[in-house]
């Protein structure tokens, strides 16, 4: 029997793809944020975005209703998993610097593994803690060598924000994952970003109303555009249907190949080279998701 059938592959290829939107996407939002569009209102018309779509995609392919009784999951799904996650986000990175916040965002599959563990009864075994620390190692190394690290009592609101976005996120991973057994990848996720749209409305409003759309280019309506569908729309969709058939640990811990995609991708348009601490953190990555992906009788 092969390591990997086709259907099993494609819930990774599903989250490899989701992460690969996600490392272009810190190349393509700065040039968006803030200068055409405050963070919150951002964060808005994500969800605003994203939902219609979501929305628009169930009614054509997939006409399911959700029990009653699944209501409030999905609304702490929407909180966590989009409100809670993206403002902690923003707000953290506006005052602490990229490469703490990347760092600590290395935590989430560990934080993922305690939550699986205290929600879902998982256990924490010898195999998948190898695996998340080469991912941890490896994804520090290519991040470590980017920039300045920096400890101190002036970005550390900024780092406690930050990692409240790892833990929520962790969390929505575990809460969302039994929701998975009874509906399909487009319903729950609509219903989470319709929740999540709710909490995020009084906090964006502001920012949203105040965007100038006339004063967009053709390129930033682009990016901006790119950001809603591929990084919103995309990147949680499949996220959830690789979160189907893959337990919650194992899709955090593609997070870790986020700096190595984002290295590809700068590479690629000349802004980066290749290196021997790229090769290896790759390696290091790439190791660690196996690992935590893999059974072995």
């Amino acid at each position: 029997m092969p390591l990997l059938n086709f259907k099993n592959l494609i819930p990774h290829l599903a989250l490899f793809g989701a992460n690969a939107i996600y490392a272009v996407n810190y190349s393509v939002a700065k040039d968006v944020m803030p200068d055409y569009i405050q963070p919150f209102g951002f964060i808005l018309l994500r969800c605003l975005g994203a939902l219609s779509l979501f929305w628009l995609v169930q009614q054509i392919f997939f006409r399911e209703s959700i029990e009653r009784e699944d209501i409030p999951r999905l609304a702490l799904c929407g909180l966590f998993g989009v409100a809670l996650n993206q403002l902690t986000f923003f707000s953290g990175l506006n005052i602490t610097s990229p490469i703490n916040a990347a760092i600590i965002m290395t935590s989430n599959p560990v934080l993922v593994l305690i939550a699986g563990s205290l929600i879902l009864k998982n256990r924490i075994t010898i195999q998948k803690i190898v695996g998340i620390s080469l991912g941890i190692f490896g994804a520090c190394m290519i991040i470590l060598f980017r920039g300045n690290f920096q400890l101190d009592t002036s970005t550390w609101m900024g780092d406690l924000l930050v990692f409240i976005n790892a833990m929520s996120y962790g969390v929505y991973l575990v809460l969302v994952k039994s929701l998975m057994h009874k509906y399909s990848p487009i319903t729950v996720i609509k219903w989470v970003f319709t929740f999540g749209f709710v909490f995020v409305l009084p906090f964006g409003w502001n920012q949203f109303h105040a965007i100038e759309w006339h004063t967009f280019t053709l390129n930033i309506a682009l990016k901006t555009a790119f950001v809603v569908v591929c990084t919103t729309f995309f990147a949680y969709l499949l996220n959830t249907i690789g979160l189907k058939k893959l337990q919650p640990t194992t899709v955090s811990t593609y997070i870790y190949t986020q700096p190595v995609l984002a290295s590809l991708f700068a590479i690629s348009m000349g802004k980066d080279e290749l290196d021997v601490i790229k090769i290896i953190s790759a390696i290091l990555i790439f190791s660690g998701v196996f690992l935590v992906s893999r059974k072995f009788s």
